[in-house]
């Protein structure tokens, strides 16, 4: 475990809000508005350096820096290669605006380009730019300072510098996770008899060295003698793979050992209506690891609240069906192409089936640039992402057709998880859910279907759980019932309804519920009397008679419906409880028409068969509200009855 001294501690105390203020806006507009002030030197200016290496020694609060920049910034090693390559790539970018606003006598144009070279025998890995370059002065200055950003000084001087990554002057320092020795040597753009290129060295410690001994043309050079057990990243393989999660994307071409490594572009930074349907597919492949076609593209720019670039895809299905465990999410956040959260929560989980890109240049970061260090602004940023994400999904539902009909087989679920997690867009994705009802058997109707056939008088949405339609149809909670009712036949859909309560001021109620006007049967009061004593107060809370039911006897009402009861005990099971559905069930409120011939010839009969008869009708009420998971139950009083019935015909 890192020891930080009482000193040191200060010293990283007094850091952490001057990175904040450094990272309080990353605002950068297009490369062609950038322009230098003159009056401000764009190198260090001329010290002598003698030919020999000069050791000097780092600032003190530099030293404890950089013991905590190598060991806890950052976590994972890997990042080092991020952070170099995109401080090359903010060299080149700086090339670009130098020689388009100065004349420049002795540079020669060439390919913008950085390149990675693995030498296994020294055991080096050296990452090179052919950018703007540092002067021997720059070396000492940005090198020897943490903090002390090059990237920050010309933003500086050039105020809009929309291309520039960098912002924290220690990502350099990265270097020395993975390294136990490190030379930089560079030559600037501009060198000449006053600013010459040079050679740093330093070994992490407390020194280092600057010599005028730099390259021979203008770039930056950073060569990395790696530590031992660190010899992973003299693999071509293991440097792919770190290029491709976190800096595929950036502008200039990046060669490994002479070969170009990243040849997929950020198609989201192209404008929309110049990116062909190919483009989309082979990008959307690449990003999903997958190999079918996207349902639905989502490309779009904005500017407020945020500068953000976004390309989503819809892809046409998803893995959870098939029983391959919970999707991770899907959309990876950029910050000027380059990584810096894989698989963030940039969208709520019920849209982790979304994959794609967002890019906010107006992100603040940390200071490992690894997340956002402002979360008001992060939170500004999803609700932005996911308000536009749930206005295309009305988009696809206002057309219909065969792409609404695919999205909803395939992602209805994730809407329903939508609607009971997410508040804000409860209202919105409610108009979009879809079942099947009493009428039209087998078509889909929403809510507006639903209570565009209400009878004018008629203030509630009634549904009804049960297994599959056939069951539904044949429900006795339908009996004397002219309503069109919602079927529902998940443990989800059951939970969406509760969550919902109402749609548009209209209560949703389950048939299963009491409550809804009726007539009052008329009499009966001695049979309720004397169901509820047969029953007994550990069967029943109260039995109440009805005018709706006309062949069956008898139903439970105001339960949790059967489909809820077996999700949650699923979920008890998965938690480590163990049971079955047919245990603890509570007291239930029992309905009866006490007009119905088996009441009425039970109660004549009275004695043990009366009785029995009584119990039955209340398990089959029970199986018929589908809160018993094993039917056997009772299977020995329906013998018992069938041979006192088979006893009777015989006399």
């Amino acid at each position: 475990m890192l020891r930080i001294t009482t000193s040191a501690a200060r010293t990283v105390r007094a850091f952490r809000p001057l990175a904040r203020r450094r990272s309080s806006s990353l605002s950068r507009p297009s490369f062609t508005a950038l322009s230098l002030p003159t009056n401000k030197p764009l190198h260090t200016p001329y010290r002598s350096f003698s030919a020999a290496p000069e050791s000097k020694s780092f600032k003190a609060e530099t030293r404890s820096l950089l013991e905590i920049v190598t060991n806890s910034i950052y976590t994972t090693k890997q990042i080092f290669l991020r952070e170099l390559v995109s401080n090359c790539s903010d060299s080149l970018s700086k090339l670009q605006h130098v020689t388009a606003t100065e004349s420049l006598s002795d540079f020669t144009e060439s390919e913008l380009r950085i390149d990675i070279d693995i030498n296994k025998d020294s055991k080096t890995l050296t990452i090179k730019d052919n950018g703007i370059g540092m002067t021997a002065g720059d070396l000492e200055s940005n090198l020897g300072t943490i903090a002390k950003s090059g990237s920050a000084d010309f933003k500086e001087n050039a105020a809009d510098s929309g291309d520039v990554i960098g912002k924290f002057g220690v990502g350099f320092y990265s270097a020395f996770m993975v390294g136990d020795h490190v030379t930089v040597k560079s030559r600037s753009v501009k060198s000449d008899d006053s600013a010459v290129g040079g050679t740093w060295s330093s070994d992490g410690g407390g020194e280092f060295y600057v010599t005028e001994d730099g390259l021979e043309s203008n770039g930056c050079e950073v060569k990395i003698k790696l530590k031992e057990g660190e010899e992973e990243y003299l693999e071509e393989s293991r440097i792919k793979s770190v290029l491709k999660e976190y800096s595929n994307f950036i502008n200039y071409p990046i060669y490994l050992n002479g070969e170009k490594v990243n040849t997929q572009k950020a198609l989201w930074t192209e404008m929309p209506s110049e990116v062909k349907a190919e483009e989309h597919e082979k990008f959307y492949q690449y990003i999903s690891n997958g190999f079918d076609k996207p349902l639905h593209t989502l490309h779009y720019r904005a500017d407020a609240p945020l500068d953000i670039k976004t390309l989503l895809y819809i892809p046409s299905y998803h893995t959870e069906k098939y029983g391959m465990g919970r999707m991770s999410a899907g959309v990876n956040l950029y910050c000027r192409k380059v990584l810096i959260e894989k698989e963030s929560d940039v969208l709520p989980e019920w849209l982790r089936f979304v994959k794609g890109v967002v890019d906010c240049e107006d992100l603040p970061l940390n200071i490992g640039r690894e997340s956002s260090s402002d979360n008001l602004v992060k939170n500004k940023l999803k609700e932005a992402v996911k308000r536009r994400v749930v206005s295309e999904l009305e988009k696809i539902k206002k057309k219909g057709g065969e792409k609404w009909e695919t999205f909803w087989n395939e992602y209805g679920s994730f809407l329903k998880e939508g609607v009971c997690q997410d508040y804000s867009s409860q209202a919105k994705l409610s108009k979009m859910l879809m079942w099947e009802s009493s009428k039209d058997g087998g078509e889909l109707v929403n809510f507006d279907d639903y209570i565009s056939r209400c009878a004018p008088e008629q203030k509630e949405i009634f549904y009804l759980t049960a297994p599959n339609r056939e069951a539904a149809d044949a429900s006795p909670y339908k009996e004397g019932r002219d309503e069109e009712v919602i079927y529902v036949f998940s443990a989800i859909d059951d939970f969406v309804m509760a969550n919902l309560g109402e749609y548009e001021g209209r209560k949703i109620v389950s048939l299963e519920k009491s409550g809804g006007e009726e007539e009052a049967a008329e009499g009966g009061e001695e049979m309720i009397a004397w169901v509820k004593q047969v029953l007994g107060d550990s069967k029943v809370s109260k039995v109440e008679k009805t005018s709706r039911l006309k062949t069956t006897p008898a139903i439970i009402t105001d339960h949790e419906s059967g489909a809820m009861r077996r999700m949650m005990k699923m979920v008890d099971t998965q938690g480590g409880a163990t049971g079955t559905m047919n245990d603890d069930l509570p007291p239930l409120s029992l309905k009866v028409n006490v007009d119905h011939p088996i009441l009425v010839g039970a109660k004549e009969v009275g004695g043990e068969i009366g009785d029995k008869v009584i119990e039955q009708v209340f398990e089959n009420a029970i199986l018929g509200a589908g809160l018993r998971e094993d039917s056997r139950v009772g299977v020995d009083r329906v013998n018992w009855l069938l041979e006192k019935l088979v006893e009777t015909e015989k006399k």
